[in-house]
């Protein structure tokens, strides 16, 4: 494949994302292009572009997810490449095909390895026959309740109803016995349907005690497949990830290459080219199945950077442009320990439902080992249309117990106002007992949390001023009980910074 080098990107995406690919597209002279909705209007990404063209009104079906705007922008301005941060149009093969046709190259993968890994059923089929382990279940779509109960029955209860075509969580329901199967087959059909446009689901035997472990692949046009190590994002609320770090706690040298070289069998499957992610599920036992690719850069990227010293949108954009890996997987290390907190705008206190509204106070912190990637300003308001993540905040150090005492200083330091956010809850998991020895798993929400733990600085506080309040309450001291509850929460820099 002849080298075509790009020089001039236009950033299909907003926010964190669309200003994190812009840096590093500035830093190797490629000059950038910026599409935004009007509510996007004032944000940092559009102003750091080199050129910046408004597709329309807020709601994203009628601005970002609209592929012909943003082709005739690059058609006016004789754009090179496409980059699509994640979400959106990031898995959209018909959005490659249009842009292929335009003569404006995808930086990402083909659309015929998004096809397949984006499609749950036909991804488990690509790779059954790459020795990549596999959970047991269906093979294909469940065709009705007989079937599924025939199913379930072979792989034991409790199983997993997943929808074919989704992620996130959506369409997916655990069952515990048969009674539970067909009101659990149901919803997941009726969300799948609603959230994809496709009812299909499949079930598979549903792994106790998981974590959520997954593998950064990198891969060129010349046969050469790496993987950059893992990430481990087992801290997640509603099946959606808040805490990432890597590499995993639990990982020996030996467990790491077998997952790494199994991720690279799953790119290999599909002649992957780019950036992917290839997610598994690791057992109690430490037995790991694969469980998805996504075909993009993912949010958490941040730490592989930081253990790797290596740039993934460089990289993307370098391969995109037919250029060799410039490494073997023999030249890779890991440095270090990196850990990633998304902080959303939601109230973790309230079922970490959103709360949309306008930074008063917004500081990011800084210092050594600390990475802000954000896409807002103080005065700015969080808006509705879209995901409502903050920006993502990394640390690193040398040792994980380094990256964790960062972690903990800079949530200290991140000032934010006229929001709840998902920090004090990131601060409560780095001081848990069971994420500093890395004992957790995607059941640490359900197991560890309560929202009346946010009430002090850390667990043990909470729990103490929630005793002092009931022996106030019960002894009828003249003392409300609000002023002890109070007392407690007095310490919280989040709420010293409201």
């Amino acid at each position: 494949m002849a080298n075509k080098k790009i020089q001039k990107l236009l950033v299909a995406n907003r926010g964190e994302i669309a200003l994190r690919v812009m840096r590093s597209a500035r830093e190797m002279g490629i000059r950038t292009v910026a599409v935004y909705s009007e509510a996007d209007r004032n944000a940092p990404f559009v102003r750091f572009a080199d050129e910046a063209v408004c597709i329309g009104p807020a709601a994203s079906k009628e601005s970002y997810l609209v592929f012909d705007k943003i082709i005739k922008v690059c058609t006016d301005l004789k754009v090179d490449a496409v980059h699509p941060g994640y979400g959106f149009l990031s898995e959209n093969g018909d959005f490659c095909r249009a842009l292929e046709r335009a003569g404006v190259t995808f930086v990402g993968p083909s659309p015929h390895a998004m096809k397949v890994m984006g499609d749950k059923l036909a991804a488990k089929e690509a790779v059954k026959g790459h020795g990549v382990p596999l959970v047991p279940g269906t093979e294909g779509a469940v065709s009705g309740l007989e079937e599924a109960i025939a199913v379930a029955k072979t792989i034991t209860f409790p199983i997993l109803i997943k929808a074919a075509a989704g992620g996130g969580g959506k369409g997916m329901r655990i069952v515990e016995q048969e009674s539970e199967l067909k009101e659990g087959l149901e919803r997941a059909i009726s969300e799948a349907q609603n959230a994809f446009g496709d009812g299909s689901v499949f079930i598979e035997k549903y792994v106790a005690g998981p974590r959520h472990i997954e593998v950064q692949i990198m891969a060129d046009t010349h046969g050469n497949t790496c993987y950059l190590f893992e990430r481990e994002c087992s801290i997640q609320r509603r099946h959606q990830k808040v805490v990432e770090e890597a590499p995993s706690a639990v990982l020996t040298p030996e467990l790491r290459k077998r997952m790494g070289e199994a991720a690279v069998a799953v790119a290999r499957s599909v002649d992957y080219t780019g950036a992917g992610t290839v997610e598994f599920l690791l057992d109690e036992q430490k037995n790991f199945y694969f469980m998805e690719m996504n075909t993009r850069l993912q949010v958490e990227h941040p730490v592989t950077e930081m253990i790797t010293g290596l740039d993934l949108v460089k990289l993307q954009i370098r391969v995109a442009e037919g250029e060799k890996l410039p490494f073997t997987q023999d030249d890779l290390k890991i440095i270090g320990h990196a850990i990633e907190v998304r902080v959303y705008a939601e109230d973790p206190a309230n079922n970490f439902l959103p709360d949309i509204g306008t930074l008063t106070t917004y500081r990011p912190p800084q210092g050594p080992g600390v990475r802000v990637d954000d896409g807002f300003e103080e005065g700015m308001t969080i808006p509705i249309y879209y995901d409502p993540m903050i920006a993502k905040l990394i640390t690193h150090g040398a040792m994980r117990e380094e990256a964790i005492a960062r972690m903990e200083r800079a949530i200290d330091d991140y000032a934010i106002a006229g929001v709840e956010t998902t920090l004090p809850f990131c601060r409560f998991v780095m001081g848990h007992e069971t994420f500093r020895k890395g004992q957790y798993d995607t059941h640490f929400v359900r197991d560890h949390f309560r929202p009346e733990l946010l009430l002090g600085n850390d667990p043990s506080e909470a729990e103490a001023a929630a005793l002092v309040a009931a022996q106030l309450f019960t002894d009828r001291s003249n003392r409300p009980v609000t002023q002890a509850v109070g007392a407690a929460a007095e310490v919280s820099p989040w709420k010293l910074k409201r």
